[in-house]
């Protein structure tokens, strides 16, 4: 084996929402494997951190202002981050919001904001990504998914079908491109404290429910996430296409 089936040397990548938390992890955990990645975020400033720890890792990094909400900016942000990287063999889907509210009270403005960004972002972000993989010799994309992918979380409504439509975006695109040599999958990580789900963890109550339904009795932390997404970014998972792979301590194998 000439080259270690993990290792990413000479590839060029993408991260949305690479700001902090997962996003940042998995840009970190790339650049670790060898390639050269760009980051983006809605404000550029907050990429300080995340640039200064891949490019301490020996990798070129590239930080981007962009609001994946805003089509024409995800296709001109993609664009860029591959002129600048000189190609483009990887995307990660990572930016998301979510806002926490029952079901009754959600209002128009509050879904279109959830779904814009998690999956009509996603998507016109692919679909910018796919345009310069199928022209050249393909590559590897992976959507950041979600226990709601799965099953239902309630006061979690317009992120549920957001990340549900994320799941189906991926089945159907891994199917329609597997022709041009690009790989789609998805990670779809359990029960992390992050900034965006902070909220929950306020609760102490709600920690010792859901550590109850966790086999592995622990919450995620990032570096659990790390391989799984190399993974998927790499030779190693060559195989495979149209796959979501939950990284949840066992919660969806037990319910």
């Amino acid at each position: 084996m000439s080259r270690p089936i993990f290792d990413l040397t000479g590839r060029r990548a993408v991260v949305t929402g690479a700001s902090r938390g997962i996003g940042q992890t998995i840009a970190l955990a790339l650049a670790e494997a060898g390639a050269d990645v760009a980051v983006t975020a809605r404000a550029l400033g907050n990429l300080d951190e995340t640039r200064s720890l891949v490019e301490a890792s020996g990798q070129r990094c590239i930080a981007l202002a962009q609001d994946v909400a805003d089509v024409e900016n995800c296709r001109a942000v993609i664009g860029q981050a591959a002129e600048a990287l000189g190609g483009l063999d990887i995307l990660v889907n990572n930016a998301g919001v979510e806002s926490v509210r029952p079901s009754l009270e959600v209002d128009e403005a509050l879904w279109d904001g959830i779904v814009s960004t998690n999956l009509k972002g996603a998507f016109f972000c692919a679909q910018a990504a796919g345009r310069i993989m199928a022209g050249a010799q393909g590559g590897a994309i992976v959507n950041l998914c979600s226990l709601t992918s799965f099953v239902g979380i309630p006061t979690a409504v317009p992120y549920g079908a957001s990340k549900s439509g994320l799941l189906g975006v991926t089945h159907a695109l891994a199917a329609e491109w597997a022709g041009h040599g690009i790989r789609v999958n998805a990670i779809a990580p359990g029960y992390f404290r992050t900034a965006m789900t902070e909220v929950f963890y306020q609760d102490e109550a709600w920690q010792g429910q859901m550590l109850a339904k966790i086999p592995q009795r622990r919450f995620g932390e990032q570096a659990d996430v790390a391989g799984v997404a190399v993974f998927l970014c790499s030779d190693a998972s060559a195989y495979v296409t149209g796959h979501c792979i939950p990284v949840d301590g066992g919660y969806l194998a037990s319910i």
